[in-house]
């Protein structure tokens, strides 16, 4: 029988610019963002019965580096890497094991030292994991290198020759994501700039410019989840969140369909979204706060449709009419998104989660959307995995 699964906790780092903390080494994020979830959730490492820790850069078994920082309690730790969705991913393993009745109480942590510039491989001696996908896109889309803003730069171009979406549509989502960030302290940036500010800046891949791509980081994020019974046992139904719907997908036939939209993982987002809304019995219609994956301008845009915000080809309708932010129908990422609060790919997914259940407990300080019933997460990593997950207050 499958069980339900809260949040009690949760704690961040501030995302930084890459190297910009002298000292400040993987050990220690993982240390901050730990701390600060048992802090919130008002326990000590010792009732944690399992550690998933995500990480992207890094070397074998620098997760139990990582959580070591936390305690020697000599529990089960697995190493996750998932790319950019890793940090969901642990999430995902952590809330499969209190589902399952394996543990009452587990830990998800991710983090991420990166260094300066564009993602580039790190092992050139053996076959690329997105060597299919970049083969595939190369057959309909010129090629460019780095190969991250190709790929969803290709997939924004191929929605503005569909559907009529202009460039400034996309500007209007890093103008938003940066406005927002302004107060997010954990934020990487906190500038608010024009819209012309956003259109003008360096241009990356047409139509994305410098201010509507992800930039590198390191930071860190971690969630404390539990069981029903810990919950009672421990009195922490007050701060709960309930993970009320919850699925990962990988890459489909689909993908390999000719069309730049699925190559970056279109048909993996709608059918996690459509497995999660079964679990949940909620729709769109029924989230207030939503935290997507924004790596670049042009995914926000697409992940309206792909998470049914709006039907096929109306994504530019919603961002003309200010649907997705303050006063809208939804506000979608609070928290700047990647875009401005920066993306250090193990631990964007456990941020993601953190500013959610700020939102949910009422706790988000001016980044508060009023009325927070259910809030919706979306994270994805090529090559691939998609996960979605829904909360409700658990009073609810």
């Amino acid at each position: 029988m499958s069980r339900k699964v809260y949040v009690i906790g949760v704690g961040m780092t501030k995302f930084e610019k890459p190297g910009r903390r002298e000292g400040w080494d993987y050990p220690q994020m993982a240390k901050e963002s730990g701390t600060n979830a048992l802090r919130d959730a008002g326990i000590p490492y010792d009732l944690v019965e399992q550690a998933y820790v995500g990480y992207v850069y890094g070397e074998s078994t620098s997760g139990q580096r990582a959580v070591y920082e936390l305690g020697l309690t000599g529990i089960p730790v697995v190493n996750v890497n998932n790319n950019c969705s890793t940090g969901s991913t642990a999430l995902y393993l952590a809330a499969q094991a209190i589902r399952g009745g394996l543990a009452g109480c587990t830990l998800a942590l991710g983090f991420e030292k990166m260094q300066p510039g564009s993602l580039g491989s790190t092992y050139d001696d053996r076959e690329q994991p997105l060597a299919n996908h970049l083969q595939a896109l190369a057959e309909i889309s010129e090629v460019l290198f780095p190969p991250a803003p190709w790929m969803f730069g290709a997939a924004g171009r191929e929605h503005m020759q569909r559907y009529g979406t202009t460039a400034e549509h996309f500007a209007k989502i890093g103008y938003k994501n940066h406005k927002h960030s302004v107060h997010n302290p954990y934020s990487q940036f906190r500038e608010e700039y024009s819209l012309d500010d956003i259109l003008g800046s360096r241009m990356i891949y047409d139509p994305l410019t410098k201010l509507q791509c992800s930039p590198t980081s390191d930071g860190s994020g971690a969630a404390i989840l539990a069981s029903e019974d810990f919950v009672a046992e421990h009195g922490l139904a007050g701060q709960a969140v309930e993970i009320v719907g919850q699925a990962m997908t990988t890459d489909f036939a689909s993908t390999f369909d000719g069309t730049a939209k699925n190559i970056i993982g279109y048909d993996m987002n709608v059918r996690a979204a459509r497995a999660v809304y079964d679990q949940s019995g909620l729709g769109p219609e029924d989230f207030q706060v939503i935290e997507l994956h924004d790596c670049f301008s042009a995914n926000e845009l697409l992940l309206y449709e792909a998470l049914g915000l709006c039907a096929e080809g109306e994504a530019a309708k919603l961002v003309d009419d200010e649907q997705t932010t303050y006063g809208g129908k939804w506000v979608v990422n609070p928290s700047g998104g990647l875009i401005s609060k920066g993306h250090p790919l193990g631990a964007t997914g456990l941020a993601q989660c953190a500013e959610l259940t700020w939102q949910l407990r009422g706790t988000a300080d001016r980044r508060q959307v009023d009325g927070v019933s259910a809030a919706l997460q979306h994270n994805i990593g090529l090559g691939g995995a998609a996960v979605v997950t829904a909360y409700q207050r658990a009073e609810r």
